[in-house]
Parts: C-alpha cells; sequence; structure tokens
C-alpha cells in the first residue's frame, strides 16, 4: 500500500474573488468573509482527488478532521486515516474552523505526515502553504500542490486541481518517476496590497517531474516596451462605445490605462465605460452588479510570464461567471512576444475553478502582440 498524505489549508484564496490580494491573517479572513468570499480549497482538493479514485484500494490517505482534508477527502469517494483528534476550534459559529486555522496547522500536520512517513503529501493552498509545508518537511518528502490562493509563484503547484491529482496518481502509480527541486516563492502581502510587488524565493521542495503537469515559476520579462506602448495604442484606438472593459491586473493592461490618462490598480481589476472609470480595485460581485447594468463587456486581460496562466493566478475577480456572461469572442489577451516565447512552447493556461468552463475555453485565441500585430495561441486545460 502507497501513503498519500493531504493537507487542505481552509482559508487559501479566500481574498482572491473579493479583491483582496491574498488571505494571509485572520483579519483578512474575517473581511472576505463578510464581504461574501465562499471558500473554494476544499472544493480544489476534492477535484485533485477524484484522479486518484482508481487506486482507493492501493493507498492509505493520511489526513486531518474536517476541512483540513476529511470533508474534502470524503466528497471526492475516498475513506481517509484521520490523524489525531480535531486541531481546529469547533463550534456553531459559522465558518468558526476557518477563522481558528493558522500557520500553525499547516506546519504540525506537515510535521506528521513527515514522521509516517507518506510516500506523497499533496496539499492545497498557496504560496503561504508552501512556505509552511516547506518550513516543516524541507526537500525530505515528494510534494504536490493543489492550487488554491491567490498568489502562486511557488513552482511546486499543478497547473489545477485535476492535473495536480493527475500528477499525484502517476507518481504512485509508476513508484519510479523522477523528482526534481521545485522552487518555493512567496510575497509580502502587505505590499502586494499597496501595488508593491516584493517576491522572495525561500527554497525548493521535492517535486515528481512534469513539463505539463506543474505550472512552473512566475517569471519576470522584460519584455519590448515599444510592443507594450503598440499594444495599448492599438487597444486605445479600437476601445468601444457603451462597452463595459474589465482590465484585469499587469504592467500590460496599466499601460493601456495610462494612455486613457486613466488611474489604474497595477495588482487589482478595474471596470472602464465609455473611456471613462466606473470603479478601481474592484471584486467579483462589483463586476457581476455591472454586467447587470450593462448589455456589453469586454475583458482584457494579459497572462503571467513564464506560467501562461491567463486566469486563476491573481485575477479571481475574473471568475467563471464573469467570464461566462462576458463569452470567449469578448476575452481581449494581450501580451508581448517576449511574453509568449516565455513559455517555452507551451499553451496558456485557465485555472477558473469551473472545469467545464476550463474545457470551453481551451482552443485557439488571438492575442494582441503589438501595434496593428495580432496572433493566435492555444489555450489548454
Amino acid at each position: 500500500m502507497k501513503k498519500l498524505g493531504l493537507i487542505v489549508n481552509p482559508v487559501a484564496g479566500l481574498g482572491g474573488s473579493v479583491g483582496l490580494k491574498g488571505s494571509d491573517g485572520r483579519e483578512i479572513v474575517e473581511r472576505a468573509l463578510e464581504l461574501g468570499a465562499i471558500p473554494q480549497a476544499g472544493r480544489r482538493a476534492a477535484t485533485a482527488l477524484k484522479s486518484l479514485l482508481s487506486l482507493k484500494d492501493n493507498i492509505d490517505l493520511y489526513t486531518f478532521s474536517g476541512e483540513m482534508g476529511e470533508i474534502p477527502a470524503r466528497e471526492a469517494g475516498l475513506q481517509p486515516i484521520v490523524l489525531g483528534s480535531e486541531t481546529l476550534v469547533s463550534s456553531n459559529v459559522p465558518n468558526a474552523d476557518l477563522l481558528a486555522t493558522t500557520a500553525a496547522d499547516t506546519v504540525m500536520a506537515a510535521q506528521r505526515m513527515k514522521e509516517i512517513p507518506v510516500d506523497l503529501l499533496l496539499f492545497a493552498g498557496g504560496d503561504g502553504t508552501a512556505r509552511n509545508v516547506f518550513d516543516a518537511v524541507g526537500s525530505d518528502l515528494v510534494v504536490v500542490g493543489i492550487p488554491a490562493g491567490v498568489k502562486i509563484h511557488s513552482g511546486v503547484y499543478g497547473v489545477n486541481p485535476r492535473n495536480a491529482g493527475l500528477l499525484a496518481y502517476e507518481y504512485l502509480l509508476t513508484g519510479n518517476m523522477r523528482t526534481r527541486e521545485s522552487e518555493v516563492m512567496d510575497i509580502d502581502e502587505d505590499a502586494f496590497r499597496q501595488e508593491r510587488l516584493s517576491a522572495r524565493l525561500y527554497g525548493y521542495m521535492k517535486t515528481p517531474a512534469s513539463v505539463t503537469r506543474l505550472q512552473g515559476g512566475k517569471m519576470s520579462v522584460r519584455g519590448d516596451m515599444d510592443s507594450v506602448h503598440g499594444i495599448a495604442r492599438y487597444i486605445n484606438e479600437t476601445i468601444d462605445q457603451d462597452t463595459l472593459y474589465i482590465m484585469g491586473p499587469g504592467g500590460t493592461t496599466a499601460e493601456i490605462m495610462k494612455q486613457m490618462d486613466l488611474p489604474n490598480t497595477l495588482l487589482g481589476v478595474d471596470l472602464v465605460f465609455n473611456r471613462r472609470i466606473l470603479a478601481n480595485d474592484v471584486g467579483i460581485s462589483d463586476i457581476l452588479q455591472q454586467l447587470d447594468l450593462i448589455e456589453r463587456a469586454k475583458i482584457i486581460v494579459t497572462p503571467i510570464g513564464g506560467q501562461g496562466n491567463l486566469f486563476g493566478r491573481g485575477n479571481q475577480q475574473v471568475g467563471a461567471p464573469v467570464i461566462r456572461c462576458v463569452g470567449k469572442s469578448d476575452i481581449v489577451v494581450v501580451a508581448t512576444q517576449a511574453k509568449l516565447n516565455s513559455f517555452y512552447g507551451k499553451h496558456l493556461i485557465t485555472d477558473t475553478g469551473d472545469t467545464d468552463l476550463d474545457e470551453e475555453l481551451s482552443g485557439y485565441i488571438r492575442v494582441v502582440t503589438g501595434y496593428r500585430r495580432e496572433t493566435v495561441f492555444r489555450i489548454g486545460c
């Protein structure tokens, strides 16, 4: 029997859809819940685990009670071995288990997995969760991250939950799959909320080696600024009247806003209508409210350098309900050729949390690469 460990950070990604740019700290978690954020980490973990159902008679799944793993495991159809007693506060207060979850819970859980030891550790979270696991196990265990956070720069995560599960399946099934050292990155969330990106390499964890199923680390691409200016100029010349523009985060979209002489949230989402700002740094509910009022809309988005993520990394405000409402034909992708080249032949990635939508978005999409310059690029899932 193979031993598989599972740790879920229930609050991972909670602040993303409501524009809080992270989920670290009780105050942020409380604020996210007040704004209507819905926990997603457990559901994402269950999606990954469903890829392992055919191995259920050949693995022992170790996890912790409640939202830290037991609930997602049972939801996926697996019967876990629950370690110890309830580690989180139990009460009748809504979301009490979420509010009680701390980084210490993740560190403790990962240490227990190391003591067993498990053959593979699956964990659901973001960069903060990866750091906590790294603090506990270093490179002593083989790990696969299930992406559930707001910001995911670390290279230990699957491109989406399904691929994380499939990678775990392949590793457990073969027993001799090659591994690699993958980077653990994190950023300063307080600086991030102030529009400053301060990323740091914390170390490396051992993952199964996969070019297609692991997302790889985020890469800053020094692009051709003439192309960035050209993209912005072209988009500005083709702006439609009476159309809501949902402007995603990033330097290229920031240049578009600059050329319109509009205030921009570099690491957030802004709404523009008839060349005027409707709102800066919005959450998903704000966007949906405007979509109820305005008949036509477009999403302008740029992929993450090195990774190729189009949706699901740092722009969860533009979530599945928004994308479905707007439609694929009105998604405008902007990226310099240098950024496209940074994907090394890999396709663009969508991780909306809606697997059916990810399938619908797959295929080819036009990408504006400069002034009156376009190419087509493949989206995969």
